[in-house]
């Protein structure tokens, strides 16, 4: 099943030439792929046959160019791909999931703490608290346009009516700034968390650096009984040159972090090995790729 054939509108039928154009792209161009979903007038529904009900996703209308420069006003193929992966490893479905050790099981968050950066609509989010997990954070910019469209996500969604389990983790929206970490929010939570989610937020090469100290600085440390993790999920719709400098690994060294796991993955299903470079990527093509990332604590160091 395709990616986004759990996504639909809800909302007044479109009026707007280029909402008929947009619609009609899927005819013209068979090979082409929404990679974002939504907008003001329209809400989202996100349908899975493991919930007992759709989930209703609403999004934001931001009045403030910088608001509208951080691009949660959408729904991400990213959030999407990380959604079902939660799905699938927490009630065990299969799902073709295979990079060595890892499997669709490795996605399971029951009895996990979990923190989503940049989260925009925080789909991930809701699913890891309708799925098990123990405790979830949803975070983004603290611009009150942005968190007030998640904290609706979350009143309208968190509901143990949505929950396959008939259970439901306490849910909180903050805001935080990307490595801005002397915050009383920041201090509170320092390694606090089991898993970090991070979907379609490499889009920004200046923020990378940012992005390693606060996953670094969220996630738990190295332990016998921690397996801390974060899942980063990005699409190549703005270029493979502009996101991929995130998974540089002296720069995730410098954050004390490093890489399990890096793949690529379409909105079909396919998988294939990461590449630092493909050369010229047809715009239309790369739309349909995601990267896959996990990404862990370095491993501490044993002085002989």
């Amino acid at each position: 099943m395709a990616l986004t054939s759990r996504i639909s509108l809800q909302g007044p039928p479109t009026s707007e030439p280029e909402d008929f154009l947009s619609s009609s792209l899927g005819v013209i161009f068979p090979d082409d792929v929404t990679n974002q979903h939504g907008d003001a007038e329209h809400s989202l529904a996100y349908a899975s046959p493991h919930l007992p009900r759709p989930l209703h996703i609403a999004l934001s209308d931001p009045d403030q160019e910088n608001d509208r420069k951080l691009f949660s006003h959408y729904l991400w193929n990213a959030s999407l791909l990380l959604a079902e992966f939660i799905e699938a490893g927490s009630l065990r479905l299969n799902l073709d999931v295979n990079r060595g050790e890892l499997e669709a099981s490795n996605f399971d968050v029951a009895g996990l703490t979990c923190l989503e950066l940049g989260a925009g609509t925080a789909l991930p989010s809701l699913m890891a608290a309708l799925l098990g997990a123990t405790d979830v954070v949803v975070t983004d910019y603290p611009s009150e346009t942005v968190l007030a469209t998640l904290r609706k996500n979350v009143a309208a969604n968190a509901k143990l009516e949505h929950s396959p389990r008939h259970t439901l983790a306490p849910t909180i929206v903050n805001g935080h700034s990307w490595g801005e970490l002397t915050t009383p929010f920041a201090t509170a939570h320092q390694a606090r968390f089991d898993r970090v989610f991070v979907c379609d937020c490499l889009w920004m090469p200046w923020q990378h650096t940012n992005l390693h100290r606060s996953i670094a600085w969220f996630l738990k440390f190295k332990s016998a009984s921690s397996s801390a993790r974060a899942w980063v999920v990005a699409g190549f719709h703005t270029g493979r040159a502009k996101m991929r400098g995130f998974f540089e690994p002296t720069a995730l060294v410098e954050a004390g972090l490093e890489v399990e796991a890096l793949w690529e993955r379409d909105c079909d299903g396919v998988e294939r090995d990461w590449v630092w470079d493909r050369g010229q990527e047809d715009v239309s093509e790369r739309k349909r790729w995601l990267v896959v990332g996990v990404l862990r604590r370095r491993a501490e160091r044993v002085e002989g």
